[in-house]
């Protein structure tokens, strides 16, 4: 296993009450030590950048210490990755869940249409696509000008249809159908609530829906730590498989309004372009600036991307995706910074979740990679409390004389 640029000694945590093995303790980045290497772009007049929520370091720390980073972190002795004007990124393994490295993996970021991949992991396991659903006229409320696929208001279209509209198309009125659906009585502000418990569910913690579509709304922010999940949950699904590598299809027509069909394309210029493209969803709202998550295959690996805040020039969103996917597919089969977690493995804080199974790990790194800070200190889960000053003072010391012994071993 390759170590990560970014990496601190381990460090021994010892409280009042309790414990933690420096095994089990997670290394502590030097922030900001590595800039990520960035290409430049022109400058353009941005909308002002929504204020974040304050960062929570045991969130931050999600998949292993290192992407807490706000800077590059990457596996050490491999090629540097490529210059990209996206604010931040990261390359992961679909299958293993190993992270290959990022620029600031767990940094705040607005997601725009990417967000339909939330939508999308809710709600493909709730629906069923031969369903056929009525448009109505709450459905198409969505801001004049944004992506829509043309659906009418009265129209009868199938789920299928609707998730092809949402996908290839970006179409925000089907980002509405498929919320309201999903939301049952609620509506779609149901649906908003069933993809927040989601993301929590994936253990995207960094990630707060407030539109259904990834039209800007205050408050809404996600991560390319969390984007990766939530494609890793949707790529498990046939259906969307399917869907994201479907090149064309056509809206049919509603005879009872007297509307012809029409034709739509995938929007995604991976699936054309990028040999072993396996799909995934382009995203831009004037905050948000150019969004991208992108998968592909290549030598029986299969690697995910995900950026934030890009800017189209000198590179496309889907062209920075694709260096990106290229320098991970360079890398060797074990170099990896972290992990992404298994769902329901962590808690909303970021600590290991009490009611997740234990089961296999994704990646050869330990499973015991999430979260304490020293500024934060806190017992590991499995460690049970120390009570009383005599049992500190004896654990401390068994602990000390371990950790020295463990050093020598490894100078």
């Amino acid at each position: 296993m390759r170590a990560p640029v970014l990496v601190a000694a381990a460090v021994l945590l010892l409280t009042a009450g309790t414990a933690v093995p420096a095994a089990a303790a997670p290394a502590v980045p030097a922030t900001g030590a590595v800039p990520c290497p960035k290409a430049v772009a022109p400058k353009v007049p941005r909308s002002p950048k929504p204020t974040p929520p304050p960062s929570v370091p045991e969130q931050q720390a999600v998949g292993g210490a290192a992407l807490a980073a706000p800077g590059l972190v990457a596996p050490a002795g491999v090629a540097p990755p490529p210059a990209v004007t996206a604010a931040s990124w990261l390359v992961a393994d679909l299958d293993t869940g190993a992270v290959l490295g990022g620029c600031g993996p767990h940094g705040y970021a607005t997601p725009a249409s990417v967000q339909k991949l939330l939508l999308t992991a809710t709600a493909l396991p709730r629906l069923d696509p031969k369903q056929v659903v009525t448009v109505t006229h709450a459905d198409l409320d969505i801001a004049p000008g944004s992506s829509a696929v043309g659906l009418l208001e009265g129209g009868r279209y199938t789920v299928e249809t609707v998730f092809l509209g949402l996908l290839l198309q970006s179409g925000n009125e089907a980002a509405n159908v498929l919320a309201r659906l999903v939301g049952g009585p609620a509506g779609a502000a149901g649906g908003v609530r069933a993809m927040n418990a989601e993301a929590a569910r994936l253990g995207a913690l960094q990630t707060h829906a407030v539109t259904p579509s990834g039209l800007d709304g205050p408050g809404q922010f996600t991560s390319a730590y969390d984007l990766a999940l939530i494609a890793r949950a949707c790529f498990a699904d046939p259906a969307f498989r399917r869907y994201a590598l479907t090149e064309s299809t056509r809206i049919p027509a509603q005879p009872t309004l007297r509307k012809k069909g029409f034709q739509i394309q995938n929007e995604n210029q991976l699936i054309y372009r990028y040999p072993g493209a396996l799909g995934g969803k382009t995203g831009f709202t004037d905050y948000a600036r150019h969004t991208y998550v992108g998968a592909a295959q290549r030598g029986g690996r299969r690697l995910v991307v995900t950026l934030l805040g890009a800017e189209p020039s000198p590179m496309r969103g889907w062209e920075q995706g694709a260096t990106l996917l290229d320098w991970g597919f360079s890398l060797p089969r074990d170099a990896s910074v972290g992990r992404l977690v298994s769902p329901g493995e962590t808690a909303a804080n970021g600590s290991p979740s009490a009611s997740a199974s234990p089961g296999p790990a994704v990646t050869p790194e330990p499973r015991a990679m999430a979260a304490h800070r020293v500024a934060n200190p806190g017992p590991a889960a499995s460690w049970p409390v120390v009570a009383g000053a005599a049992a500190v003072v004896v654990v401390a010391a068994l602990l000390t004389t371990a950790l020295l012994r463990r050093r020598r071993r490894r100078a």
